[in-house]
């Protein structure tokens, strides 16, 4: 059976999971399903995206489903076998995963999409909060990119689940200006975006 990908296109995380395949030369199907559909829920307690289903197996969250198609899979790792060197990756992965994208997915971009009043107006409490804490961000992210890429010298799965949500970020006016003022994750940014991986996911 082959794998499927199963959640919405325009999910971070769903993005994610696919540049991983990608950079793994994995055949897989989108198998596209919002949120808290039934399919997704079959796989998921929570109901969210994404998840995956692969000979047999089922699996939800996305650092799982990464994990599981870096090593169940031919192609380069993307995230090194060696314990020391696989510990910034991962410790990136997780610090992406979880405060990231708390902050310009949950915070920010998704409050730009759904939290309206009745006028259709956006609601901006959760905005204007979040983006008092982007310079603060943005400087841990530009020392972070120093070396070239997220998590060291090399593309590794943290950039996977950074640069989708750099991507987000850039749609709506603050988040593009405080992209724009930082040389350091801007230059990053465009160089991850040159790989094929994450051209061939964009929503």
């Amino acid at each position: 059976m082959a794998l499927e990908i199963i959640g919405i296109p325009q999910s971070n995380f769903v993005r994610t999971v696919r540049m991983a395949a990608q950079e793994k030369g994995v055949d897989y199907e989108l198998v596209p399903e919002p949120p808290h559909s039934a399919p997704v829920k079959s796989i998921h307690p929570f109901g969210l995206v994404p998840v995956m289903r692969h000979d047999g197996l089922a699996l939800a969250e996305s650092q799982a489903i990464a994990r599981y198609i870096d090593t169940a899979f031919d192609g380069p790792a993307l995230i090194p076998t060696e314990p020391r060197a696989a510990a910034p990756v991962n410790q990136w992965m997780s610090l992406v995963a979880s405060a990231v994208d708390q902050l310009i997915m949950r915070r920010y971009v998704v409050q730009y999409i759904f939290n309206k009043d009745a006028d259709g107006n956006v609601v901006r409490t959760e905005i204007d909060q979040a983006v008092k804490r982007f310079p603060r961000l943005f400087e841990k992210l530009a020392n972070a990119v120093g070396d070239g890429h997220l998590a060291g010298p090399d593309f590794s799965m943290a950039d996977c689940f950074l640069v989708p949500m750099l991507a987000a970020l850039q749609r709506f006016p603050e988040g593009e200006a405080q992209f724009e003022d930082s040389t350091a994750v801007k230059d990053y940014f465009y160089r991850v975006a040159e790989r094929p991986s994450f051209a061939a996911t964009a929503p």
